[in-house]
């Protein structure tokens, strides 16, 4: 992590200085360590190319994703790993450090000489890698195995039962996680933790032996191989695999996702780099307002203090002290708000998480700039940090057994008892004050009414993430309102509460409460996935409910053999079938931008379409008309996190750039051009800019996003929309309302913003306007000057459409509607703009 924060934080903003208006000022506050812009600039500046299938295929990812739970048998649980070729391209080699190719051979090679590692495949990567588990415990009969188990489930499930079992907390072993890797190119976690690994399985001396009988260590060796082996920090499919853990789009994140709900660790550590001085959490605020937070603060302080006692003995001169945000930085310099970071996730699995930074960089210019000496140097040096950080949390998790026990009890206690949290007072741990303090009112139930794609979506994931749903076995009402059997409901009086909340809860603007934040801010299953999610306050339904372990797509055909069918297009999966229909040669027709019309004779198809992805179709009016359109064919200078959307969504996409239009990529075919980043009108070459204008003049479609596409759009005079810029590192859940008949209709009240943007002017559509009160939850603050904030947002124009002088049609975004993936009840809107676009 080798920009300040502060800096980076701008990226957005001073990609438009030149045209937007009053460019954001920068965040207050430069924090001690530095760290990147929690959305990277490369978002708009580093055009996705379409190499994640290619490296796929080569790596033979599996086709259908099967989930690791953990198996009911004794320890070891030895499997041979595959091992794979030689790949000297592999950029830990240049570090002194293990490559991909050689973690299976070293792990085989341990499981021979110990009976302590056990060794898995969990997964494969976005590239088709193999994603490693190692255990090292002492070993364990079947029986053995299986009583860990019981009393694993007895905390979580029956934890007065657990709090009164003596035999649970005499034998229980202490489950302690360690992640490492999951940025891939902060490389020496893996190998500080196979270090410890190899220490564990092959010591003798009585310590050891003892700590092993009453301890299972669990890594995760590397979460992200692919981008280990490139050197880069997001994962194959270009996403940053540490911003998923409340979207879970990618492989790896669903792995360790199982990997924490199935161990359920007492401590977790997930080790990164590079701050320049070692890094430890506990964070700053603002804290989680889902957690708990008593129960974590007082591990988690003393065990960083504990690390960094560790990193002292090492007696390095850069080893000397560790920063820990909690007592070192200023509110915001270093938060653990949002739910997407491995650690702050696996808070509300119960686990003490921590985010371990080592400290003397190795990446990104250093890599290449650096003498090999200095870097394997700096790598050894890392490596010494990870290990000693990891031995430190295994520690204290060994003395602190009965404590760290009892407070995963207590955390799941609270939930099933529906118990409000505790108010924290001043001085429980040092440093402890006001501004350390939020908390939640939890309401009693979520209400989710099935039958659509996304209610079938959002439950499943619920599910995946260990949040409890029940069905409704018959109609009831609730809050004046009548609800049909089939209807889940997500009751909060269970474990995981803090979970189910953080995922469904509208979120909190925490603007006025501190300065500056690093990442997102506001994030909302229950407002921006599509699915309708009623809260009641008070009330538990009385309704007899079962079980749901898996949500079956509702979808049907509600019409008459023999007459025309009629698709509404409000859900990413409404999409994906017209561009199955389309990929099939079915002759589609389009009434409005979000009304698709079937042919009789396409019932089949559209029936199986039904069944597969949960959509429905109804009967198309009698006579109906409207333009037959095709598959469009589209070019795209977008964000890996959008081109993933897209293909989600089933549409095929040729990806462009500066550079590839400078080399010659062809638009002649090009239905419509995306644009939101690594594409600049200003450096195209006289090819490039030939072959823009040519597509523009022949009244090509185009979309836009973000500062990339404004400025793209102002270069090229497609629309009269003047930009304007909030701050760079604005974010959230935003209030909209929808006027226009492309992106506004039938779109969600909600929509979701990084580094904001709406435009003024006349001579285009208004297609949706921010609300009169913008931000629902976030950060958003003002410039310096007071400006480009919340308050001069209102009512502005956020998406605005129009016709281009040529006979093209545009549409210009200032939100986020793809945004890693994660918002997919805004993935139709984007999708009608596209289809609308293409003609």
């Amino acid at each position: 992590m080798d920009l300040s924060r502060t800096l980076a934080g701008l990226g957005t903003a001073l990609l438009t200085a030149a045209l937007l208006a009053e460019p954001a000022a920068a965040a207050p506050g430069d924090s001690p360590s530095s760290r990147d812009f929690g959305n990277g600039a490369e978002r708009n500046e580093v055009a996705a190319l379409d190499s994640f299938s290619a490296l796929s295929r080569t790596l033979g990812a599996a086709s259908v994703e099967s989930r690791w739970t953990p198996k009911s048998r004794g320890y070891p649980r030895q499997n041979q790993l595959t091992v794979y070729p030689e790949n000297p391209d592999d950029r830990s080699i240049k570090l002194g450090l293990i490559p991909y190719h050689g973690i299976a051979p070293k792990l085989n090679a341990l499981q021979d000489v110990s009976d302590k590692v056990s060794a898995e495949v969990i997964g494969k990567s976005a590239g088709g890698r193999d994603l490693y588990l190692v255990t090292v415990t002492a070993p364990e009969s079947a029986k053995d195995a299986a009583k860990q188990d019981h009393w694993r489930n007895l905390i979580e499930d029956n934890p007065w039962a657990a709090k009164r079992d003596k035999s649970l907390a005499k034998s229980y072993k202490t489950p302690v996680w360690i992640n490492a890797n999951i940025h891939g190119n902060e490389w020496e976690g893996t190998d500080g933790a196979l270090r410890v690994i190899e220490r564990l399985a092959t010591a003798t001396d009585a310590a050891t032996v003892s700590f092993l009988k009453k301890s299972r260590v669990y890594v995760t060796v590397t979460n992200n191989p692919d981008g280990r082996v490139a050197g880069t920090r997001a994962n194959g499919a270009g996403f940053d695999i540490n911003r998923d853990h409340a979207t879970n789009a990618q492989p790896e994140s669903r792995a360790v996702r199982d990997v924490v709900i199935g161990t359920q660790p007492f401590v977790m550590l997930d080790e990164h780099g590079y701050t320049g001085t070692t890094l430890i959490e506990p964070a700053t605020p603002p804290h989680g307002q889902n957690y708990e937070y008593d129960l974590y603060i007082k591990h988690a302080l003393p065990n960083a203090l504990g690390m960094e006692a560790a990193i002292q003995k090492l007696g390095y001169a850069e080893t000397t002290r560790a920063d820990i945000p909690f007592r070192d930085y200023a509110p915001g310099d270093w938060d653990d708000w949002p739910p997407i970071f491995t650690p702050m996730y696996a808070i509300y699995q119960g686990a003490v998480g921590h985010t371990v930074e080592i400290p003397l960089a190795v990446n990104n210019a250093n890599y290449t700039n650096l003498p090999v000496e200095e870097l394997r140097r700096r790598s050894a040096i890392n490596t010494d940090v990870a290990a000693a950080t990891v031995e430190a949390a295994l520690s204290y998790a060994d003395t602190n057994k009965a404590s760290l026990l009892a407070g995963q009890i207590e955390q799941f206690r609270r939930g099933w008892a529906g118990e409000a949290s505790p108010v924290i007072p001043d001085g429980f741990v040092d440093g402890f004050g006001p501004e350390d303090r939020y908390t939640t009112t939890f309401p009693r139930a979520y209400v989710i009414p099935a039958g659509t794609p996304a209610a079938t979506r959002l439950v499943n994931h619920l599910i995946d993430n260990d949040v409890r749903v029940t069905k409704a076995l018959h109609g009831f009402a609730v809050n004046g309102r009548r609800y049909d059997a089939g209807t889940y409901l997500v009751d909060m009086h269970q474990p995981k509460r803090g979970l189910a909340n953080v995922l469904l809860e509208a979120g909190r603007d925490i603007s006025d409460l501190v300065p500056q934040m690093y990442d997102i801010s506001g994030w909302s299953h229950g407002l921006l996935w599509g699915a309708p999610v009623d809260i009641s306050r008070n009330a538990l339904p009385r309704v007899a409910t079962k079980p749901v372990w898996e949500a079956s797509a509702e979808g049907r055909v509600d019409a008459r053999k023999g007459s025309a069918l009629q698709l509404t297009l409000k859900d990413g999966n409404d999409v994906r079938a017209v561009n199955e229909l389309l990929t099939q040669g079915i002759k589609l027709r389009r009434t409005d931008a979000a009304t698709v019309v079937v042919p009789a004779e396409a019932r089949p198809e559209a029936t199986a379409l039904a069944t597969s992805l949960g959509v429905r179709f109804s009967a198309a009016p009698k006579d109906v008309k409207g333009d037959v359109f095709d598959q469009p064919v589209i070019a795209g200078a977008v964000s890996a996190d959008e081109l993933f959307a897209l293909k989600e969504m089933g549409f095929a996409v040729q990806t462009v750039s500066t550079a590839l239009l400078n080399a010659g990529a062809s638009l002649a075919e090009t239905d419509t051009l995306l644009v939101s980043s690594g594409l600049s009108y200003a450096g195209l070459n006289a090819t490039g800019k030939a072959t823009v204008d040519a597509f523009l003049a022949r009244g090509g479609g185009v979309v836009t996003r973000g500062a990339t596409g404004a400025n793209f759009n102002a270069a090229t005079k497609l629309l009269p929309a003047v930009a304007t810029a909030g701050r760079g590192d604005a974010n959230g859940v935003v209030n909209v309302v929808n006027s226009g008949p492309v992106v506004g209709a039938g779109s969600l009240p909600h929509s979701f913003v990084y580094s904001p943007l709406w435009f003024t002017g006349t001579g285009f559509t208004v297609e949706q306007r921010y609300g009169a009160v913008p931000l629902v939850a976030g950060h958003w603050q003002p410039n310096a000057a007071g400006t480009n904030g919340p308050a001069q947002a209102a009512g502005q124009a956020a998406v605005v459409s129009g016709t281009t002088a040529a006979g093209g049609s545009a549409v210009l975004f200032g939100t986020e509607p793809l945004f890693r993936a994660h918002p997919k009840g805004l993935y139709a809107q984007y999708a009608r703009a596209l289809f609308w676009t293409a003609g």
